[in-house]
């Protein structure tokens, strides 16, 4: 082989193989670029810094507001809208202890893992980096 062709295929190799292969892709809830910081520091979020607590945060966006839940080995951050319908009125999540319920209809997802049994597509997920007591959800 010609020393192109085996660069080329190195290059392909080390730049195709990504740990970060981050599919949020929903066809009910469309795709928003944000980045939003909560301090857990302030009153509104001083209940993330306990494993099992969740917050409902920046409630006019992405689709219906995110939910970011401690896991205590970390955040997870979902999208506020449900997951398995078109956006309405109804399509909202409300958080009940460590699970979140669609008020349309008896769907009901873990908020550890963002899985509902029987359901199509699982919580939109979004990513989380902590910086001491800062948290950053972004999509």
């Amino acid at each position: 082989m010609k020393k192109t062709t085996l660069l080329i295929l190195f290059a392909t190799f080390i730049f195709g193989c990504s740990k970060d292969r981050f599919n949020n892709d929903n066809p009910y809830l469309p795709n928003y670029n944000f980045s939003i910081d909560l301090n857990t520091n302030l009153p509104t979020y001083a209940s993330l810094k306990f494993t099992g607590n969740a917050v409902k945060a920046y409630p006019s966006g992405p689709s219906r507001g995110i939910i970011v839940f401690n896991t205590g080995s970390g955040f997870n951050a979902f999208d506020g809208a449900c997951p398995n319908q078109d956006l309405t009125s109804c399509s909202t999540l409300n958080i009940s202890g460590s699970n979140a319920n669609c008020s349309c209809g008896s769907e009901n997802y873990n908020l550890f893992t963002g899985q509902s049994s029987g359901q199509s597509y699982d919580l939109k997920k979004y990513r989380v980096e902590v910086n001491g007591d800062v948290v950053r959800v972004f999509n």
